[in-house]
């Protein structure tokens, strides 16, 4: 039986987006690098047809995952034509990643193709010299091996010397052709823009505390033993300095508590508080001397519907396509799609002013539904089920982008 005259490649996603981003992010970081899916695939299979000079029969996609439970990237290729996601196990070992039987199922299947005629020309997209008895075996079943490296960030090779001697053709996918569907991410002092300051919450961190608050401050100092009051930490003393205790109304770091006093009728001299500073303090371990109740959430946002509450199973149905298909997974764009979907499912305009002018304290509820949305875009892997704070703070910064826009159009209507 002879070989049907087609190609088939296969992929090491861990090689060919590790090395571009040692290329264009100086480092194998994936997490440096933005990906677009659909311009790479279409970038592989014109460039095989094109070096193999046959028509593309399937492009194999091999790449670890957390208990090889598919993260969005590999839901978005899956769907895609002719592309098969195969995947293996991410594993954690000396406070590192590697990825754990990719190299085997290639193996595997590069054999199995070879075995059954069910190409003529392979394309091989890895540096592993794992690979290297699979290719020997395909060569042996008269299968024509392409082997293509990704040029490498330092002008060397970064594939095994044994299985590029071994490949039929070499070729390099070069800086050009790699930028074409991957980039490198900017690096900032933030992991993403901050939405517009408030001047109100400027003007309660600079407000002095109250004398209250400070000499409740002072019993809580004098009540602690010395090694506390110093700062058990680190004292002074450690560092050749001498201790002092603070003087008489200094003021301080202030708490959450420090800044709730702040709010309250005659917690301060009049005009010393600015007039309509209201309390917003961004956090997700509960409120802070809230009114309405002993810690409890207050009556302006208990009313507000949660996005769940807001969907229906349609909808449901509809964003789920969305997020595999058109949402990238970037910290940042995650906290606006959740935002927009919310908005535009309120019942009531109103809702959307009332949550603005808590910046920046998301509610609780939708804080929570807010961060359980973003785990599914694989913001919890390599970081021990937790997301990073920077991506929280980025995921709520994109929140709150969405939420200015909206309420700033708004305004801008009823001022008309």
């Amino acid at each position: 039986m002879e070989h049907v005259d087609r190609c088939v490649v296969l992929v090491d996603a861990g090689y060919l987006l590790g090395a571009a981003a040692s290329l264009l992010a100086g480092e194998p970081a994936r997490s440096r690098i933005t990906v677009d899916h659909a311009a790479l695939i279409q970038g592989l299979r014109e460039r095989a047809e094109a070096d193999t000079e046959q028509p593309l029969l399937r492009i194999y996609w091999f790449d670890g995952a957390p208990d090889r439970v598919p993260q969005p990237e590999h839901r978005r290729l899956r769907v895609m034509s002719r592309v098969t996601v195969r995947l293996g196990a991410l594993t954690r070992s000396d406070g590192r990643w590697a990825q754990k039987g990719v190299d085997a199922a290639m193996h595997a299947e590069l054999t199995e193709l070879a075995r059954n005629r069910a190409c003529s020309d392979v394309v091989l997209v890895t540096g592993d010299g794992d690979l290297l008895p699979g290719l020997m075996s395909a060569k042996e079943h008269g299968v024509a091996v392409h082997l293509w490296a990704v040029q490498a960030a330092d002008g060397d090779y970064n594939q095994s010397e044994d299985l590029v001697a071994e490949a039929d053709e070499r070729r390099v996918l070069d800086r050009a052709w790699i930028t074409k569907a991957v980039r490198a991410k900017e690096l900032t002092g933030v992991c993403a823009p901050a939405p517009a300051p408030r001047p109100e919450i400027a003007a309660i961190l600079s407000a002095p505390l109250p004398e209250s608050a400070l000499a409740s401050a002072e019993r809580a100092a004098e009540a602690q033993p010395p090694a506390a009051r110093n700062g058990s930490s680190a004292p002074p003393e450690q560092h050749g300095q001498e201790a002092h205790p603070a003087p008489a109304g200094t003021k301080g770091v202030p708490t959450p508590k420090d800044l709730a006093s702040l709010r309250g009728p005659g917690a301060q001299p009049s005009g010393q508080q600015p007039a309509g500073a209201t309390l917003r303090w961004s956090s997700d371990k509960g409120w802070v001397e809230r009114p309405g109740g002993a810690g409890g959430e207050p009556p302006e946002t208990a009313t507000l519907p949660t996005l769940a509450q807001l969907t229906s199973a349609e909808q449901r149905w509809a964003d789920r396509e969305e997020d595999i298909t058109a949402v990238g997974g970037d910290p940042f764009e995650v906290g606006q799609v959740f935002a927009r979907r919310w908005m535009e499912r309120l019942p009531d305009a109103n809702h959307v002013q009332r949550l603005s002018v808590m910046y920046p304290r998301v509610p609780h509820r939708i804080d929570g539904e807010l961060l359980r949305y973003a785990a599914r875009f694989g913001l919890l892997a390599h970081k021990d089920d937790q997301i990073d704070e920077h991506d929280r703070y980025a995921i709520r910064a994109g929140f709150w982008r969405e939420i200015d826009v909206r309420a700033a159009a708004d305004h801008a209507s009823t001022a008309e």
